[in-house]
């Protein structure tokens, strides 16, 4: 019985050593990505070179294609600038009643965050367009 508990030990040490393996990597190439600042204008790129070369578009298939995706990132951008009221909305709101809860020397703190967040925000919003 003994023996049986510490097999178990072993296999939940080595799960959580998995796991943790795991995550670490998954962090680590989110944060590889966004530290090497590379723009989605790149990725973009690439992907669309890579898909051209596994299907060997002819000239006239890849202009056809580039034409289909600038047409549809344009419909995506105006999409989000006709919803991003919609998402701030809500975001203001649930900071007004956070901003409630909290102490005056808090709100500043909070204050300082929230607009750190919103210029980091806004920087993303622009480094993708």
């Amino acid at each position: 019985m003994q023996g049986h508990t510490k097999l178990k030990i072993w296999l939940v040490l080595l799960v959580v050593f998995v796991l943790g393996g795991v995550t670490g990597a998954a962090l680590g190439g989110l944060y590889r990505s966004r530290a090497s600042g590379e723009r989605p204008e790149k990725a973009m790129h690439e992907r669309f070179e890579k898909m051209r070369s596994e299907l060997n578009l002819t000239d006239e298939q890849t202009k056809a294609v580039s034409a289909i995706l600038d047409e549809t990132r344009n419909e995506y951008r105006a999409l989000h600038v006709e919803l991003k009221p919609r998402f701030d909305e809500p975001r203001q709101k649930a900071r007004a009643r956070i901003r409630a809860l909290l102490s005056a020397e808090q709100q500043q703190k909070f204050d300082a965050k929230v607009a750190q967040r919103d210029a980091h925000r806004e920087e993303e919003q622009k480094s993708r367009h």
